[in-house]
């Protein structure tokens, strides 16, 4: 019934690659998808990386320059140049094409044929960012820099020029990572990003516009942002100048340590405007060692349809506390099932840390090695409980009257809802699961506030108040009961079960 609308943004989210022809960037809640350009089902051993844990001095008092911070990252960040050839585009030509006389003017690089032909377009470059992180030649960067690339060209600081392989790509973070075939690179030094704080002071350093490379300075503006497009994301926000081409560059700590990977700015002309987006380098050193260690990214796998807890929801759920994630739906034979996690929980903490919202919950379960056990709290009907589950890997495919009825009762929160048994012929239509029990909503009044809160025809009503319902009779005779002006659904629709708050008070 909460229609979960996206919120359309007059701002434009641009990926800070720079593209010297036009490309199209595509980026791709749940699937495993393996990633591409690491088939291989060889293992590796993960990548030596240098971390250095600690948290930033945070001293008041000014510097008069960042200079030896900058020398001692610069040769740590390379330029990338990209090469791609678009696929071929075909298009209808006229009959007279086809004779030999136009075919000594057009030659055979059209090739046309029976109604039609192909034209492949020009070669396309580009421009992008790189991090070395280890001496022997492991890069990070960003997806939408190298997706569809033929051939990538590594410049490094000091003037010497490499061609890249792309070891894996992983699009649901947009990281990627390369290697060239050199040692005793000068590799940059990770900081444990859980660490970096709003207000921190950072610098981006990347090749914008193609210009060589640059470093700019600004603040950690915000932490733990999303909403970007990506499946799982956990952005830093900065005011640091970021432009196109920065894509892939480091974002580092006042210290000289990686703290993320350039990859996104907000904008209304494309150029930076004072929001851009890393992601972590805690993030992205995880996804590179899954890719380099197994050829894919393998993440974790609890078993729940979440969703964020709001006001709404927070109040009938009875809730002291704002944050966590509300379980709508457990997947049979899941972990989350064999751990006894059950819909209406709120998941509050996860393996020893608080849980934000559902998106938050979504990455830390992902970043899960399979097989792990950890512990979570759950608050259920206003108890705390700590539960034990063991996550597995990520599987890589994942109301007001009966139809009909004329009879008239006074208003309430399912006002202008429609509803009908579900028959074995609608579940097949509406691809219902076997496991999803309720009744069928066939109609909602757009100035209902059911249609408000979000419900929809096709959506399957599968609690009211808590309370299962079994048939459309019932969903009735549960409406007929309710002694206020707000209702508590539990519904399935094709995205899982989740819950919604209908309040008779936001119609229209």
């Amino acid at each position: 019934m909460i229609e979960q609308k996206p919120f359309l943004r007059k701002l434009r989210l641009t990926l800070v690659s720079s593209a010297l022809a036009a490309t199209a960037l595509a980026v791709a809640l749940t699937q495993f998808a393996h990633a591409k350009g690491g088939k291989s089902e060889t293992k590796a051993e993960p990548p030596k990386v240098a971390i250095d844990t600690n948290p930033l001095k945070r001293e008041t008092k000014l510097t008069t320059s960042f200079a030896p911070v900058v020398k001692k990252v610069a040769p740590s960040v390379v330029n990338l140049f990209i090469s791609s050839t678009p696929k071929n585009v075909s298009f209808n030509s006229p009959p007279m094409f086809d004779e030999p006389f136009f075919r000594r003017f057009f030659g055979d690089e059209f090739n046309f044929g029976k109604g039609g032909g192909k034209m492949q377009g020009p070669k396309q470059r580009g421009l992008g960012s790189g991090v070395v992180v280890t001496k022997d030649g492991y890069i990070l960067t960003n997806n939408h820099v190298v997706d569809n690339a033929d051939e990538i060209k590594v410049a490094l600081n000091d003037g010497r020029e490499f061609t890249a392989k792309v070891v894996g790509k992983d699009p649901k973070t947009d990281v990627a990572v390369l290697k060239i075939d050199a040692k005793d690179l000068p590799a940059i030094e990770f900081a444990d990003s859980d660490n970096i704080e709003v207000g921190d002071l950072v610098l981006a350093v990347g090749n914008p516009f193609g210009v060589g490379q640059t470093v700019t300075m600004g603040m950690v503006s915000a932490v733990g942002r999303g909403n970007m497009g990506l499946d799982y994301e956990d952005f830093i926000q900065t005011d640091a100048a970021i432009n196109p081409g920065n894509s892939g560059g480091a974002l580092i700590d006042a210290e000289g340590r990686l703290i993320g990977i350039n990859t996104a700015i907000l904008s209304r002309s494309g150029g930076n405007q004072g929001i851009g987006f890393a992601v972590p380098s805690d993030l992205a050193r995880t996804v590179m060692e899954s890719l380099i260690k197994d050829g894919r990214v393998v993440r974790g796998f609890l078993g729940v349809s979440i969703q964020d807890v709001t006001p709404a929801l927070e109040s009938e759920f009875h809730l002291k506390h704002s944050g966590g994630a509300l379980v709508g739906e457990v997947t049979s034979r899941s972990p989350a099932e064999k751990a006894g996690i059950q819909s209406g929980d709120v998941i509050i903490e996860y393996n020893g840390k608080p849980v934000k919202d559902s998106r938050h919950l979504k990455l830390q379960v992902a970043q899960t090695a399979p097989g792990s056990k950890v512990q979570l709290k759950v608050i259920r009907d206003g108890t705390t409980k700590t539960l034990d589950v063991t996550p597995k890997e990520l599987p890589r495919t994942e109301v007001a009257s009966r139809d009909g009825s004329n009879e008239s009762k006074t208003s309430d929160a399912l006002d202008g809802v429609t509803v009908d048994d579900l028959s074995s012929s609608t579940e097949h239509e509406l691809k219902v699961p076997d496991h999803v029990k309720g009744v069928v909503v066939t109609n909602v009044d757009p100035n209902s506030p059911a249609y408000e809160a979000g419900l929809r025809e096709g959506d399957v009503i599968q609690e009211i108040n808590r309370k299962p319902v079994a048939s459309a009779d019932q969903a009735v005779e549960l409406s007929e009961k309710m002694k206020n002006d707000k209702v508590l659904l539990r519904v399935w629709s094709k995205g899982g079960s989740h819950y919604l708050v209908v309040d008779e008070g936001k119609a229209g």
